[in-house]
């Protein structure tokens, strides 16, 4: 399992409801092997490995695979031994550029070579001034990720690509970007675990869904994060998971299959688990609701892909369906 951090096994410093008992489970009871892979580069994988195990798991920082470590491993190819980098971010991209024996600074004067950037709560405008300056003399720019949210205790709050996007406005610039939706990520936890049957778990479609995608492994959505119903519902392909879960406790029961009937000339029916979701003249309606409410959202998002795959007119309904199936308060 290639786990996500960030919205699946915890949301800022809080846990997200049993994840730690599902992944400790999936660990005891069928033996498989895990990797947390993250977006996030504001810290080291020892701090970590540290914060996952407060909540109640076993981890180490070898099981960690970070954007920012993606990010020194790019320039450490790129550039000689020794090179100076200037640094928009934390501990976590310092303490990987010096592994790949880089050296991270903080002032143009400095004279650096390139820019590596990744979120931390400690960039300020004066870290964004001194990257501009950089990026003004023409210096590669290379990005741990274009995550424009990150979830926390107090909902969605601006994520490394919101601050990317201030230095492209400023520049014209656009950097290099390390992290999901591209496939670096999953294919060093794939290397790092020698997965051979790997599946991605995470909680955003246009991150974590999408490379799985590009490194071509299976997916598992969790909704405990930032995606909701209606973004699965709007999925192109390329961000549709394989398996669709309330949270990580979808690892250890069995998903019922979706199956689509024509249930007559104009009107298409999905079914899962007892529910069954229709598109007539356009609008989607439920036929029959089921025990599990999360059995109606993978209904609904298969009907609502098979209906985008064939370009049909945009459908009514669906927004208060996810509403219905799936209210606000209940993430």
């Amino acid at each position: 399992m290639l786990l996500d951090l960030d919205g699946v096994i915890y949301i800022g410093q809080q846990p997200v409801a049993h994840a730690a008992q599902a992944i400790e489970q999936c660990r005891s009871q069928f033996g498989v092997a895990v990797a947390f892979v993250t977006n996030n580069a504001s810290r080291t994988p020892d701090s970590v490995s540290d914060q996952i195990q407060e909540i109640g798991l076993a981890a180490r920082p070898a099981d960690v695979v970070t954007s920012a470590q993606a990010v020194a491993s790019h320039l450490a190819r790129e550039l000689p031994a020794g090179a100076k980098v200037l640094v928009v971010g934390g501990p976590g991209l310092v303490v990987a550029l010096t592994e790949c024996g880089l050296v991270p600074v903080t002032l143009v004067s400095e004279r650096p070579v390139a820019v590596a950037q990744g979120f931390d709560p400690s960039v300020d405008w004066r870290m964004l001034a001194q990257a501009a300056g950089a990026l003004h003399l023409g210096l590669p720019w290379v990005a741990s990720n274009l995550d424009m949210t990150l979830p926390t205790e107090l909902g969605r709050a601006p994520g490394n690509g919101s601050l990317v996007a201030a230095l492209t406005t400023a520049t014209g610039r656009v950097p290099i970007s390390m992290g999901k939706p591209e496939a670096e990520l999953v294919l060093e936890g794939i290397r790092r675990t020698g997965a051979a049957r790997p599946l991605v778990v995470g909680d955003r479609l246009d991150t974590d869904i999408a490379a799985a995608h590009a490194a071509k492994v299976p997916s598992l959505l969790v909704l405990t994060g930032i995606s909701t119903p209606l973004d699965l519902c709007n999925a192109p392909a390329d961000q549709r998971p394989d398996f669709i879960g309330a949270d990580l406790r979808a690892l250890l029961v069995a998903h019922p299959a979706v199956d689509m009937t024509d249930g007559s000339t104009d009107a298409t029916v999905a079914h899962c688990g007892g529910w069954s979701v229709e598109i007539r003249a356009g609008t989607v309606s439920v036929l029959f609701s089921g025990e599990a409410p999360i059995d109606g959202v993978r209904a609904l998002a298969r009907l609502c892909w098979w209906a985008a795959d064939r370009d049909a007119a945009s459908l009514l309904g669906v927004a208060e369906l996810c509403e219905q199936l799936w209210p606000v308060g209940q993430r």
